[in-house]
């Protein structure tokens, strides 16, 4: 307990894990981009007209072309996501890899509901997390024309996606990093990003989506949700110490958080969020476990232990089905959930750093990488 006390000092009233990241320094050198790729077919037979990725990238690509790591972001997130992973000496290390972070479909960067202007707002087409891989897919050939990755990685629903790149393209690279993933979306996680939806689209600023300003009460109400499901009983019992302080600490949090993000585009991405399974990948008939089998690259999965949004045991399962598959509770002394892959604290993140680095190392010798 004296452990977790010392450490929650410097994660107090910061917002939850979405808006976390932003207080991490950006990695120096980066190129930013945005990829026009045209019209972006979907799986649903519908296209998002005019799509745009937008990216970010650090280090050197090598002549071969076989140093790339791709990172995927989270619900919520951008590019920065996982800047605490990138740079000289770090698991990302940008001295040895070509890293390319990205934007995902939805997010306000890459083409979303909030700033299409071919399909603004509630006229924006639903997608899934196999959407989000298809548009990185042609980034990642067509812009940069690279035919193998060395590595895929991502926290949350970042980690989803990265489980789907090993599904849907299996042979494309040499290593997964998926940390706090799902494999598929269980009712629990349905259920939670439901009631955020419900809060939000229960605002009569909402409005149907056709809102002009943005629905405050709604988001207000899903920062707070957001706020106590990213963290865990443990980690809030030594972030507000006193009983007296919940209900401030949580004002707080709410007047920090509920700007972050756009209210449809979490709509929008919640949607993605629910309908993912790897089993329904074309070709896997709805077998979760047989998608789960075919993955051929090397994995470290990450998990966050208490994890109230995408829970431990999902994570394990996960390892448990891919051939090879190594993995790790973050930093287990101190059981902050899904918080646990926010980047705000030295153990953590010192941690992945760690546990990343050497297993991306390992594998970089192997294939020769320098």
């Amino acid at each position: 307990m004296h452990f977790v006390s010392k450490l929650l000092a410097v994660a107090t009233a910061m917002g939850f894990v979405v808006a976390a990241y932003a207080q991490v320094p950006e990695p120096a050198g980066g190129r930013v981009g945005a990829y026009p790729e045209g019209d972006l077919p979907l799986e649903s037979g519908q296209v998002i007209k005019d799509f745009s990725l937008s990216y970010e990238t650090y280090g050197t690509l090598n002549a071969a072309k076989s140093n790339a790591i791709l990172m995927v972001t989270a619900i919520g997130g951008n590019h920065h996501r996982l800047d605490y992973l990138i740079g000289p000496g770090k698991a990302l290390d940008t001295n040895r890899y070509f890293i390319i972070t990205t934007d995902a479909i939805g997010n306000g960067l890459s083409t979303s509901p909030s700033n299409s202007t071919a399909q603004p707002g509630m006229a924006f087409p639903r997608f899934v997390i196999r959407d989000m891989v298809e548009s990185q897919y042609r980034l990642v050939t067509a812009k940069f024309g690279i035919e193998h990755l060395f590595a895929v990685v991502g926290a949350s629903m970042g980690g989803m996606q990265t489980l789907q790149w090993g599904v849907s393209h299996p042979g494309m690279m040499d290593a997964l990093v998926p940390i706090v993933p799902l494999g598929r979306t269980p009712p629990w996680t349905k259920t939670v990003l439901e009631l955020t939806r419900q809060e939000i689209m229960g605002d009569p600023a909402w409005d149907g989506g056709n809102y002009r300003q943005p629905p405050e009460k709604g988001m207000r109400m899903w920062a707070g949700t957001m706020a106590l499901i990213t963290r865990t009983p443990e980690l809030m019992k030594n972030t507000v110490t006193n009983s007296d302080d919940a209900a401030p600490w949580l004002r707080k949090t709410e007047d920090s958080a509920w700007k972050n993000f756009d209210a449809r585009n979490w709509i929008y991405q919640t949607w993605a969020y629910d309908a993912h399974d790897l089993g329904t990948t074309p070709g896997f008939g709805g077998d979760y476990y047989k998608a789960l089998r075919s993955i051929r690259a090397r994995m470290l999965v990450l998990a966050g232990v208490g994890d109230l949004l995408n829970p431990e045991p999902e994570a394990l399962e996960v390892a448990s089905y891919v051939h090879g598959a190594q993995f790790e509770s973050i930093e287990p002394r101190w059981p902050s959930g899904h918080f646990s892959a926010a980047g705000t604290t030295q153990p953590e993140v010192d941690f992945q750093n760690r546990e990343i680095g050497t297993f991306l190392t390992k594998i970089a010798a192997e294939k020769h990488i320098e």
